[in-house]
Parts: C-alpha cells; sequence; structure tokens
C-alpha cells in the first residue's frame, strides 16, 4: 500500500476496533435489561386449561410465501380440533403437540389456517403452562414443568448482539436501491377481498386507500386465499371488493417515492399559519420549473407555536365537517412536506393535498443495528409523531 492507501485503511480498521470494544458492552446491557424483565417466566404447571390460541397462516408478503404454515406452528400444542378441508372430519384433535411428521400431513392436506395454544394467550397466574409454551427446542418434546423459559428467551436474543453492528451504515450507489415496489400485480384468477381497508370513492370513479394497514386478498373458487398484498395509504385501487380478476391485472398503483397526504372530503383548500420563510418557503423543482411550498421543520425555525394547516372549507367559508360527524376536516402537515396547490383551490374527495418525499432507506441492512433492537425493547417514542 502507498501512504495514502494506509492512510484510509486505519481510519476504518480503528473504528472497527472501538466499535466492537463499545458494542459488547452496550450488547451485555441489552440481555441483562432483557433477563431482568423476562425472568419470572417459568414453566408453572402442565396445562391452565384455556381455550383461546393463536390464529397462524402462512405468512405471504407481495405473493411470495415467506414462511409456510408448517414451519410456523412446528413444536406448538393445538388450540382446536384440525378438520379435514371440506368435511367434518378430524384430522388432529386438540392437545397435540405439532412434530415434523403431523407438519408434514398438514401440508399434504392443503390446511390453511390452524389456531394453536401461545404464551401471549395462556391463563396461568404466574409463569406460563406447558401447553401453552410448547416444545422445548433443546430436547424435542413438551416442555417440562420448572423450566426458566423467560430466561432462555431474553439470553437468546441478547446472545447475537454482539454481531449486530452499532452504526447503521449508508450504502450509496445506484445498485443497492432496491426497485420500490409501486404497484400490485396479481398472480392467481380469482376473487378480491379487502382486509381492513377504508377507501373514499374518486369523483373519476376508482377507490383510493385512507387506511394504513390494509391488505388485499385474492380467493380461489374454493374460497381458499392465495395470496395477499399490503396496500399503502393512498395507493389507487382500481377494482371493488368482490370483483374477479384475471392473472396478470394490476389491482393497485401508489408513488413509491412520496407519502400522500389525501382529502377525504370535498372543498375548497384554506391555507393556516403559512407565513413564507417562517412556517413554509417555496421551492422550485429543478427538472420540471414547477414552484410547490415546503414545510419548515419546527427545530430550525422560530414561531414554535405555528403549525402550517390547511383547512377545507365550503363556498360560502364555512368550514366542512369529516362525513357523519362533527370533526372539522384540518390537516396538519409534518416538516418536509410539498404542497402544490394555491390557496383556495377546489379540491375533490381522493385527491391529493400534500406529498410526504420517503426517502428510499430500503438500502439499510436487514439488522438495523444494535440500537434499533434496542428501541424496539424500549417501545420508545417516534421521533417525528402524526
Amino acid at each position: 500500500l502507498n501512504v495514502l492507501q494506509y492512510f484510509i485503511s486505519t481510519h476504518g480498521a480503528r473504528k472497527g476496533l472501538a466499535d466492537t470494544a463499545l458494542k459488547t458492552a452496550n450488547s451485555g446491557y441489552l440481555t441483562r435489561r432483557l433477563v431482568d424483565v423476562a425472568q419470572d417466566l417459568v414453566v408453572t404447571e402442565a396445562d391452565c386449561g384455556s381455550s383461546n390460541g393463536l390464529a397462524m397462516a402462512p405468512l405471504v408478503e407481495g405473493g411470495d410465501v415467506v414462511e409456510a404454515l408448517g414451519e410456523r406452528v412446528l413444536g406448538r400444542v393445538l388450540a382446536d380440533d384440525i378438520l379435514r378441508p371440506g368435511s367434518e372430519d378430524v384430522l388432529i384433535p386438540r392437545a397435540t403437540l405439532l412434530d415434523e411428521k403431523l407438519v408434514r400431513r398438514l401440508e399434504h392436506e392443503g390446511v390453511d389456517q390452524i389456531n394453536v395454544r401461545s404464551p401471549i394467550t395462556c391463563e396461568t397466574r404466574y409463569g406460563v403452562c406447558a401447553q401453552c409454551y410448547g416444545r422445548d427446542l433443546a430436547r424435542g418434546r413438551l416442555i417440562s414443568i420448572g423450566e426458566a423459559v423467560g430466561v432462555i428467551a431474553a439470553q437468546s436474543i441478547g446472545e447475537p448482539g454482539t454481531q449486530l453492528t452499532m452504526r447503521t451504515f449508508h450504502i450509496g450507489g445506484a445498485a443497492s436501491r432496491a426497485a420500490a415496489a409501486s404497484s400490485v400485480e396479481v398472480r392467481n384468477k380469482g376473487i378480491l377481498r379487502f382486509h381492513h381497508i377504508k377507501t373514499v370513492q374518486h369523483e373519476k370513479g376508482h377507490l383510493v386507500a385512507v387506511s394504513r394497514s390494509g391488505e388485499i386478498g385474492v380467493v380461489d373458487d374454493f374460497g381458499r386465499e392465495r395470496e395477499r398484498y399490503k396496500i399503502p395509504y393512498g395507493a389507487v385501487i382500481s377494482f371493488k371488493e368482490g370483483d374477479s380478476v384475471a392473472a396478470g391485472q394490476i389491482v393497485a398503483t401508489w408513488d413509491p417515492h412520496t407519502h400522500p397526504v389525501i382529502t377525504e372530503v370535498a372543498g375548497l383548500v384554506k391555507f393556516q399559519d403559512f407565513v413564507d420563510g417562517l412556517t413554509v418557503t417555496s421551492q422550485v423543482d429543478e427538472v420540471t420549473g414547477l414552484s410547490s411550498t415546503v414545510v419548515l421543520d419546527m427545530k430550525q425555525r422560530g414561531g414554535k407555536d405555528l403549525r402550517a394547516t390547511i383547512k377545507l372549507v365550503s363556498t360560502k367559508g364555512k368550514e366542512v365537517t369529516f362525513a357523519n360527524t362533527e370533526i372539522p376536516a384540518v390537516y396538519t402537515l409534518p416538516p418536509g412536506a410539498l404542497v402544490s396547490l394555491e390557496d383556495g383551490a377546489k379540491v375533490s374527495v381522493g385527491d391529493v393535498i400534500a406529498r410526504i418525499p420517503q426517502e428510499s432507506s430500503k438500502t439499510r441492512d436487514i439488522t438495523g443495528g444494535l440500537p434499533r433492537v434496542a428501541d424496539l425493547f424500549e417501545a420508545r417514542k417516534p421521533k417525528d409523531q402524526a
């Protein structure tokens, strides 16, 4: 190596060593906190007699089966009898521990949903019961009474902590940016089913999703779900529930790079607290030459109590309320939002009144590092909450 190369690589190596020293302490502390919380979870009885459980189905993301049903229920105890699909025959009775052989049988029979016992629904007063916990992974049989399962779980989560990164590395370059999904194309023909989707009807005829955790499923002629897709807020849905679709049809589309703010009522736009240079600033797009208004971050400016909001009013200037409620239609805009409407513009139901740019942070590695894991367990307040 010449001097410059040596100098540059020293920087990286030293950072790595310093990081490792910090990391072991940090990771050990995470394990310690987890153990402290979970240490009272011990298997105290054989069966709590609970009839509740969790419904397990294959994990499907974007039409691909991420985790088959068999993998998810292996080592769990059944909460209900499993019936052979399309008949009343009991395939496997309740209170059976599912082992590899039974799981293969389930997949062979094509069962697509199972209720299993879970520590979440366990009714034991102190600790958990063996039936709700299921299999002891170290021995391959039902867990024995007296096993300290809480501590084992805490240590299992903490153990790979030293292998996580301390900082999230941002990978530059065009190649690493995964092409963000911007539409849903169904793979099988079938009938559409909407799950937890709230929609509004746009005047052009299509539906616009105004719920955050909606999903669209496709069921075949026998009523079995073949695929399921997540539908983000602001997606344009071109079919209605119960419509039949052919394979390869595009059901929903959205813009992957911005997050829209959708109006659920029609009216005229009225800007409130839009003060140029204080709460908002105008910005000209270099590519298109169009100017849009950008909401400034509260931390970077004075006027803390002013928040840029868009209010919808009727033609007579009275404030519009959401359908069937007394709540006025007021949209508070988050920092960084782009508003391309003029004050007094007319909007109809399902129109976009502002866009929030999404940084395409798909480039980070999946772990997100140790700080991310600690954040999840601490359930901390998010920085920019809505």
